[in-house]
Order: C-alpha cells, then structure tokens, then sequence
C-alpha cells in the first residue's frame, strides 16, 4: 500500500457462512488492493477464517468516505459473482 498520513482509519469485517466463501471474496478483491491506492488513501485486505477485514487508511475524512464505499461495492461485486452471499447473516456484517 502506498501509505499516506494514516490520520483516519476504518476496519470492515464481513463474515461468511465458511472458509471457502471468506477465501472466494478475499482473493477476488485483494487483487485490487494496490491498485486503489493514492496520495489521500489506501488499504488492505486480510482473511481469517471466515471473516475478511478490509482496513482504509486516509489522510482526510472525504477519502475515507470515498475508500470505504469502493471496497464496499467492490466486496458486494465479489459476493454476487460467486454467489457467496446467500447464507452471509447481515447481523454478522
């Protein structure tokens, strides 16, 4: 990640109903982890069993906001594509 002036930081975590689903997500998005980076925000993707956190770092508020709606879509993309989502409980999100 090209790390900016980490002054603002969010950590989402989205729980699947099993490992293989966290991996399907984590690997489809992770891909993309450097590719969204630049001077005002950055992030990383991790997985541990079967939860995947995505962590946004930004220099400002605006894009924080910004970070964490494209990882929530990117994510949300993810899920549909490989059909993990059904079984995923919005309580565990």
């Amino acid at each position: 990640m090209n790390r900016v002036t980490d002054i603002h930081s969010a950590t989402l975590s989205f729980v699947y109903p099993d490992e293989e689903a966290a991996r399907l997500v984590a690997d489809a998005v992770v891909v993309e982890q450097d590719e969204l980076d630049d001077d005002r925000a950055g992030a990383t993707v991790a997985r541990t069993d079967r939860t995947v956190e995505v962590t946004v770092d930004a220099s400002d508020l605006v894009a924080l906001r910004a970070g964490i709606n494209s990882w929530v879509r990117l994510v949300d993309v993810a899920e549909r594509a490989d059909g993990v989502a059904k079984g995923a409980g919005d309580a565990d999100r």
